[in-house]
């Protein structure tokens, strides 16, 4: 994988990011007129605060270990190679240079640590940037940073040389030369064309070491690191015990840590709940059923009820025997009396099953002392999951039948599903390119309109799919399916869609069934793509585009698309009249960003996919857009319309089951019927929504700061290759048109900062018209941590300043001032004043970074 989109001499771009992507406008799309200051306004509040135990400095312990649970130990210490991940971030950022780091806005400010200033001083002829570095910045053998470093950096990831085997490198394919300034403390780098999101560059530096050949390059930096320069360095990487050790950096010039040792301990998401309450870590991030059990133990250990059999909001709180009863748990006549040798056996069994339960109850009821050792942090995580929807080939190749599914979903109802039971935010996201708080947030959704059956079901009936143009298939054929189906099958499928009707799957009181079924992780194979309105959702799952990539090679679908890379982050917004024209229609398209990173779906023991369709439970609607569920399926040409909903199989996803269950009631509202596919963990990405083998799928984009440059290649659209195939680059919908790709390239050369938001925004307007991405809700982030844990937890936009990490001291522990439930939103903070061609100063943020979120020009 270190070598994705090598085959064509491409090398792909920054950080993980974003959204999926959409097409040209066919339908008559809503004029649409400039942000509003009142969409200005609201972007400056994020949904939600971090929560993170705030201390000030002197409030904390000297010394310590604190041990923080990472998903696994990472494959490579590079973060600009395929194969990082999320581990392999929070080392870098202990570790070595960030020139600008985000704050709780998620905009990035100078940091100070390594920058005196850092600003455009030309403009003309070319764009260029003068660094003045920090004088005391220094790498852990001694040697001061430099032009070299950026330099090394620079020819490593620009692209010209395939023997670096990158994963990332826009904004550095745009710069001219690197050369040194007045002294050595000067940087000055210029750039061939202009480049507005320059701040993104040199975020994490390396060391020349690494950065100067190939070869150190590609192997040099996998499992050591010889120089570093943060407020840690690293000791030891472990991979026998899984462990990754951080230890003070004696050569650290800023405010020393208060932590000796940070150990990173890779524990699976399903084995957390032992490990914390075993006590073996201070810090970790949770799924939604273990910040239940945590709330239940210390609502225990404070004094509250104990523990009932079944209580608690979901099946994670209950514990084992839930289901237990009195009659169960009473010995029968048969036990006690033996009256034979079939009453023995019985009896034996029941009593072993006894056993099982109490010695199930007993480790649960350990290991619940142990939690109430924890308090739970949350906040929304900088990412959002959404409903993608495949416009290669099928049905969803026609944008009206992609606006008819966005238009039947209740995407309120979805979010509150996820997020309402957390106590957090349920606002679903109005943009592709910024979650709320961000500068360049502002709630474009109206260029696709708000949940609508009526205008949903119009929009099919226009695209040609009527109740009388399904017949009774006896063939296989599916419209949205690419593989026949033979007729035994068929046939299979065919009874159980019967059944599903006659309420044997899905009405009544068998809802219930099919919803414990879909909680035991991996216990059916197959379920229908309707569910209860109560389902419970946890936080579980919501795959991030990042960690699970497709593999070297560039896989092709059976349509002969061919993925070069994976994924990135975008964000855009508005619609002129004349937006929709003849160069929509056009090929077009270029390389763009890669991005490694994210959260990974955990692993799954699953078997091979499995799949059934949909029956015919309705989901509600406002009275106002209301309408009555059509009698049966839609059809068309003699092909009934039925859409290929992959999801995840493993025990780690039931949030994403779930939300997909819900969406397919509301397609079945309008007559799209939908046939849930379920597969392996480890395959839904690589083999399914990166290949192109699906028509929806769920899955997360991280949020980003720098939308132009991250946004593009997700929504970029496809390019013919030579040998017939498509490269999609991340755009995994496979939607997009010429319009959105100049409105994107315009932004990222516009170094008005008001100017470029307002190109994102019309961008991101004509991603929401063509419906190739609805987004649904922003994640939730959940983090057990020590009480006596502070300044970490639930970070949402903010970078970690690990030198703040600490134990709160018991002989300091005054009193601090109330920090805001997670729920609540966040006032913002005083706007940093714009300056000409600087990143700024004193911003006054926590991290004492300064504001380079400003135009450079006012």
């Amino acid at each position: 994988m270190s070598q994705v989109g090598a085959p064509r001499g491409r090398t792909c771009s920054r950080t993980i990011r974003s959204v999926a992507l959409l097409t040209s406008g066919v339908l008559a799309l809503p004029v649409l007129a400039a942000c509003s200051s009142d969409g200005d306004e609201r972007s400056k509040a994020p949904a939600a605060a971090q929560d993170v135990g705030p201390a000030a400095r002197d409030r904390i312990a000297d010394g310590g270990t604190l041990r923080w649970a990472v998903d696994t130990v990472p494959t490579t210490l590079n973060t600009f190679q395929a194969d990082a991940d999320a581990a392999t971030s929070r080392i870098a950022g202990a570790v070595l240079p960030s020139l600008f780091t985000l704050d709780k806005t998620g905009r990035p400010q100078r940091n100070p640590d390594y920058l005196e200033s850092a600003k455009i001083i030309e403009r003309e002829p070319k764009q260029v940037v003068l660094y003045k570095l920090n004088q005391q910045a220094v790498w852990s053998d001694g040697r001061e940073l430099g032009a070299a470093d950026f330099v090394a950096q620079w020819r490593a990831l620009s692209g010209k040389d395939s023997a670096y085997w990158t994963a990332r490198n826009a904004g550095y394919e745009r710069i001219q030369k690197i050369e040194r300034g007045a002294n050595d403390l000067e940087v000055r780098v210029t750039f061939n064309k202009p480049y507005a999101d320059w701040r993104a560059l040199f975020s994490p530096l390396y060391p020349k070491d690494v950065m100067g050949a190939p070869n150190s390059f590609n192997d040099g930096a996998r499992a050591k690191l010889k120089a570093t320069a943060g407020p840690f360095q690293l000791k030891e990487m472990d991979r026998a015990d899984r462990e990754i050790t951080l230890v003070r950096n004696p050569r650290w010039w800023g405010a020393r840590p208060k932590l000796d040792t940070i150990v990173l301990s890779a524990v699976p998401r399903d084995k957390r709940a032992a490990a914390l309450a075993a006590g073996t870590l201070d810090l970790a991030e949770i799924d939604s059923p273990v910040a239940e059990r945590i709330t239940q133990a210390r609502h225990n250990k404070g004094g509250g009820a104990g523990p009932q059999t079944g209580a608690g909001p979901a099946s994670g709180a209950r514990g084992p025997g839930a289901e237990t009863t009195a009659a169960s748990a009473t010995p029968s006549s048969a036990e006690e009396n033996g009256s034979d040798e079939e009453d023995e056996e019985k009896a034996e069994a029941a009593r072993e099953s006894r056993e099982k339960k109490t010695r199930a109850l007993a480790k649960y009821a350990k290991e619940q002392r142990g939690l109430g050792g924890y308090v739970v942090r949350k906040s929304l995580e900088p990412a959002f999951t959404q409903l993608a929807l495949n416009g290669e080939t099928g049905p969803l190749a026609d944008e009206r039948v992609r606006r008819a599914v966005a238009r039947a979903l209740d995407r309120k109802k979805l979010a509150e599903a996820v997020l309402k039971p957390l106590g957090l935010p349920a606002n679903p996201p109005g943009s592709h390119l910024a979650l709320a708080g961000q500068h360049a947030y502002a709630d474009s959704s109206d260029a696709l309109g708000d949940q609508n059956t009526r205008e949903a079901q119009a929009l099919l009936a226009d695209a040609g799919w009527t109740p009388g143009g399904a017949v009774k298939k006896d063939d296989g054929t599916k419209a949205g399916s690419e593989a026949d189906a033979d007729k035994k099958k068929d046939k299979e499928k065919d009874k159980e869609k019967e059944k599903g009707e006659n309420g044997s799957e899905t009405s009544g009181t068998d809802k219930k069934k099919e919803d414990k079924g879909d909680k035991e992780a991996g216990a059916k194979d197959s379920e229908s793509g309707s569910a209860s309105d109560s389902d419970s959702a946890s936080d579980e799952g919501a795959y991030i585009v990042g960690d699970n990539k497709p593999g070297r090679g560039a896989p092709l679908s059976e349509t002969g698309s061919r993925v070069i890379a994976p994924a990135a982050v975008g964000q855009a917004r508005w619609l002129d009249d004349g937006d929709v024209n003849a160069q929509d229609r056009q090929p077009g398209g270029m390389a763009g960003a890669y991005a490694p990173g994210g959260t990974a779906a955990p692993a799954a023991d699953s078997a091979s996919p499995s799949t059934t369709s949909s029956a015919s439970a309705s989901a509600s609607a406002s009275p106002s857009t209301s309408a009555s569920p059509l009698p049966g399926p839609l059809g068309k040409d003699g092909k009934p319309l039925t859409l290929r909903f992959v999801l995840p199989s493993g025990p780690g996803s039931e949030q994403l089951r779930t939300v997909g269950q819900k969406i397919a009631r509301m397609l079945d509202r309008i007559g799209i019927r939908t046939e849930i596919t379920k597969v392996a963990d480890a395959d839904y990405f690589k083999d399914h929504v990166a290949s192109g083998d699906y028509d929806l799928a769920l899955y997360s984009w991280p949020a980003t700061a720098y939308p132009a440059t991250d946004g593009r290649p997700i929504y970029a659209k496809p390019v013919p290759a030579s040998d017939g195939s498509l490269l999609v680059e991340q755009n995994y919908t496979r939607v997009g048109t010429d319009h959105i790709n100049q409105l994107f390239d315009q932004a990222a050369s516009e170094l008005d900062e008001k100017a470029a938001r307002d190109l994102l925004r019309r961008a991101d307007a004509r991603i929401w018209a063509a419906a190739g991405s609805i987004p649904l809700y922003q994640r939730p982030q959940l983090v057990a941590a020590k009480p006596a844990v502070a300044n970490a937890g639930a970070f949402a936009f903010a970078a970690p300043r690990y030198e703040d990490i600490g134990f709160k001291d018991p002989a300091k522990s005054g009193p601090e001032q109330p920090q805001k439930s997670a729920g609540a939103t966040q006032s913002p903070e005083a706007s940093p004043k714009e300056s000409a061609d600087e990143t700024g100063n004193d911003s006054g943020n926590d991290s004492g970074n300064e504001s380079a979120g400003e135009s450079d020009e006012q």
